[in-house]
């Protein structure tokens, strides 16, 4: 039996699973908290929303294999240390792992978001079986998680993969505190920012979109709400989604070219809007890439989907089996 611990600015998730082998995960129960207290009180509620969850469903602590805590960056994954998060106000060196460990009795691992989702994705979906894949997360950032050779690879300070932080252009979305990063053009932010400034130009003119009626309603614009105006045959929407498929096309040529891996699976908003980003995507990859990585190479939406946070959180807890 495994325990997952999936940490976020807004919300965290306790998980349940079991592995059939290592060959499959499945969820056996899970509770969504709003992360809404001081650092040690989060946790205190994490850890007893978990012992309460065991005990409903006749699980000792002593059958558990491990727990796998999932939480944005900065973090120690060697030490088991949470490093002042920028999601996560005052969670500032937080010993998480020895704090399981003490109180569930077994042994805990830590990974930021991105490393936990490439891990789930190449133990139990899209790359399983694969010795060379990215995952990119594609949400409310962009991040990167990278298995090489067969091992998950994070760098000599837990910072490889911080894909979000390259500058795409000299200016741009702002994503990862830098204007033109590839975070700001591929993002959720990102694609309401370049939205937001469409909307704008064209509503100053006299113009119309289904983005937003007014200028008092630019701050409503979202990437989902792009989208869905983009697949009512808005050209606006259909536009940003076009400028965010190009770069994301470009950011993935370079990862290509530099990695050479067998799959990208990207997360978040490409599945939900494939349709809107892939032709776009692949124009720039047969301009950008090298063509024998480019063949080498498949980019798929991740398979585990929506539920990939909790996914992740067991896919680290099985990675101490």
């Amino acid at each position: 039996m495994l325990l997952g611990f999936d940490i976020g600015g807004t919300k965290c998730a306790v998980i349940i699973g079991k592995t059939n082998n290592l060959k499959t995960i499945s969820i056996i129960a899970r509770e969504v908290l709003a992360t809404s207290m001081p650092a040690l009180e989060m946790i205190e509620l994490l850890f007893g929303t978990a012992e309460t969850m065991l005990e409903k469903y006749s699980i000792p602590k002593s059958i558990l294999s491990g727990v796998g805590i999932s939480c944005g960056g900065p973090l120690n994954s060697k030490t088991g240390v949470i490093l002042s998060p920028p999601n996560l106000p005052g969670w500032d060196n937080i010993p998480i792992v020895d704090l399981v460990g003490k109180r569930f009795g077994v042994k805990a691992t830590l990974q930021n978001d991105a490393n936990a989702c490439a891990v789930a994705e190449w133990k139990y979906g899209a790359g399983k079986g694969l010795e060379n894949i990215i995952f990119l997360t594609f949400g409310t950032g962009m991040g990167a998680g990278l298995i090489l050779n067969g091992s998950l690879y994070s760098g000599s300070t837990d910072a490889a993969g911080e894909v979000g932080h390259i500058r795409m252009a000299d200016t741009g979305p702002v994503g990862f505190g830098k204007a033109g990063s590839f975070e700001g053009f591929c993002s959720g932010g990102g694609i309401a920012q370049l939205a937001q400034g469409r909307a704008r130009a064209i509503l100053e003119i006299g113009g119309q979109t289904l983005l937003c009626k007014n200028l008092g309603e630019l701050h409503l614009i979202t990437a989902k709400s792009v989208a869905g105006a983009a697949f009512k045959g808005d050209e606006t929407a259909i536009d940003v989604y076009k400028t965010c498929g190009q770069y994301l096309g470009r950011g993935l040529s370079v990862l290509i070219d530099i990695l050479n891996p067998e799959m990208i699976i990207i997360g978040g908003i490409y599945g939900r809007a494939q349709s809107l980003i892939e032709p776009w995507m692949n124009e720039m990859l047969m301009r950008e890439t090298l063509p024998i990585s480019a063949r080498t190479c498949i980019i798929v939406p991740a398979e585990l989907g929506e539920e990939i946070g909790d996914y992740a959180a067991l896919a680290l807890a099985g990675m101490i089996l």
